[in-house]
């Protein structure tokens, strides 16, 4: 006999709402979330698209780019590949969570395994690869003149990269594993975990959740930039108030995004554990499990912007790489800005002629 349960990282996809349709409340009644469900059926798969379609364009520019100029790259351009590459991961899985929202999960056990393998190694990925580039800017800021800081070469970068990417797997398993295609009764076929019962699966899976993903990253990257900020502060320069304006907008940007998403899902926990199991909080945890994970999962979109575009010489590289396969695009785009510059130009000296006349 096996229990089944949400969990954190990928089940909690728009197919795995059906827990919630057909539950009772803790006097015995059934609980009516149809609502609910009409809402994630057409809610869900129209932001899964849009967020798809945005991060997909966002990150493979960045891949692409960096891609084109790998012969120039650092560690740093490690890590921003390695950010893009995990949040492609997630993001080719969100066609699929979109469809089975609307319909019933049709790809398979294998495709189950795989989908959510690919949806939780580059969501684990993406934040483990946001907190290992706070560490490196901690470290060259902060420890300029350490070892570690002198031994920052792509090799390094793409040691550490691989550390990432099998802790990522690692902390993944336990999804992939126990991920599974099911046929419930009067319920369309869906694609979640189930746990065996009565075992400590589903409380390590909570928890590892709002650890990786909230706790330590907060910690560390508290840490981290509590000492990056004022070390840019006491530096002489006219570029320092940019820099540290970046950095606040990194860290707010990610907490903003993610933690509504950790509050919800601990709320979820206690009613896995029976402390919230009226009616009222089921159907207002589906619900707000829908809105806090699909904002969580927009940061995606907002990396290749933060992490990338944000710096100048990145910016040129786009620019560069865009122009030399767009040429015929950006010389219509310079020909219709410059005849836009003589337009104002010929309105501007009408302008001060008229002007004149009418003044003399």
């Amino acid at each position: 006999m096996k229990k089944e349960t949400h969990t954190g990282f990928g089940q909690f996809e728009a197919s795995e709402y059906g827990d919630y349709y057909d539950t009772t409340s803790d006097i015995g009644s059934p609980c009516n979330n149809g609502n609910t469900k009409a809402f994630s059926e057409v809610f869900l798969p129209t932001l899964y698209s849009l967020v798809f379609i945005i991060g997909f364009i966002g990150n493979g520019l960045v891949v692409w780019v960096l891609i084109r100029y790998r012969q120039k790259s650092n560690m740093t351009d490690v890590c921003l590949f390695n950010l893009a590459l995990s949040d492609l991961l997630f993001l080719v899985s969100l066609p699929f969570w979109a469809h089975s929202a609307m319909d019933a999960w049709i790809f398979g056990n294998f495709m189950c395994h795989f989908i959510t393998g690919l949806f939780t190694l580059g969501q684990y990925g993406s934040i483990f690869f946001i907190v290992l580039m706070t560490l490196d800017r901690y470290v060259v800021i902060v420890h300029a003149h350490s070892i570690f800081s002198r031994n920052r070469s792509v090799k390094m970068g793409l040691v550490l990269a691989s550390f990432v990417w099998m802790l990522s797997l690692f902390v993944s398993l336990p999804n992939i594993i126990f991920a599974k295609a099911k046929n419930e009764q009067n319920i369309k076929v869906s694609c979640k975990s189930e746990f065996p019962e009565n075992t400590a699966w589903m409380s390590f899976t909570y928890l590892k959740m709002n650890l990786l993903t909230l706790v330590i990253p907060l910690i560390i990257m508290s840490y981290c930039y509590s000492q990056i900020i004022p070390t840019l502060l006491s530096i002489k320069s006219q570029k320092r108030h940019k820099v540290v304006k970046l950095i606040l907008a990194v860290v707010a940007v990610y907490f903003l995004f993610w933690t509504p998403y950790n509050i919800v899902m601990f709320l979820m926990y206690l009613q896995k554990h029976e402390y919230l199991v009226a009616c009222k909080w089921q159907t207002s945890l589906s619900l707000a499990m829908q809105w806090v994970e699909t904002i969580a999962f927009c940061h995606c979109c907002l990396n290749p912007i933060i992490y990338a575009f944000a710096g100048q010489k990145f910016r040129r590289a786009v620019l560069k790489v865009l122009k030399e396969q767009f040429p015929l695009c950006f010389s219509q785009c310079a020909t219709f800005s410059l005849q836009l510059s003589e337009r104002r130009s010929s309105v501007f000296s009408k302008s001060t002629e008229y002007s004149s006349t009418q003044i003399a």
